[in-house]
């Protein structure tokens, strides 16, 4: 059985909150999925000693070069992944496609991700619309103190 996820970044991939700003903003996602037919099997915030991947897992399925254009083979992302785990001391990289030194961040994905030291998860949220709107966001970058960007997942 797979899972998805709404992951919640804040959009400086270093900024981290207060622990009192992260469980705030638990608590108001969690508040999210809390009308009729509204589910969610857990929501939890981490914080992370490096940068970190946010990745949106099986959604990745196509990498582009801001530099040249080219699609760069997915599997070459994934094996970048695979071989320096999630954890980042620095972003910068060599693409395949024209040898380029690109940062991951600067990456086109067609699914966002993101890279940060912090996260808030809604783990298989069931909502009549999936991903948070606008002015979900807004609230959560308010409780938190710094604007979020959202990554959906599936694994």
């Amino acid at each position: 059985m797979s899972d998805g996820y709404i992951r919640l970044i804040p959009t400086d991939l270093r900024w981290q909150p207060t622990p009192e700003a992260a469980t705030a903003a638990t608590a108001y996602v969690a508040r999210l999925f809390s009308g009729p037919g509204d589910d969610v099997e857990h929501v939890e915030y981490e914080f992370y000693d490096q940068v970190t991947l946010i990745d949106a897992g099986e959604n990745t399925t196509r990498v582009t070069c801001p530099r040249c254009g080219s699609d760069i083979d997915v599997e070459w992302f994934f094996d970048l992944i695979e071989e320096n785990g999630v954890s980042f001391d620095e972003l910068d990289v060599t693409v395949p496609c024209c040898e380029a030194m690109v940062s991951l961040d600067a990456l086109h994905y067609d699914w966002p991700v993101g890279f940060a030291q912090f996260e808030v998860s809604a783990m298989n949220p069931m909502r009549a619309k999936y991903e948070f709107n606008a002015l979900e966001l807004a609230a959560v970058s308010a409780v938190l103190g710094h604007p979020v960007a959202q990554i959906l997942a599936h694994y």
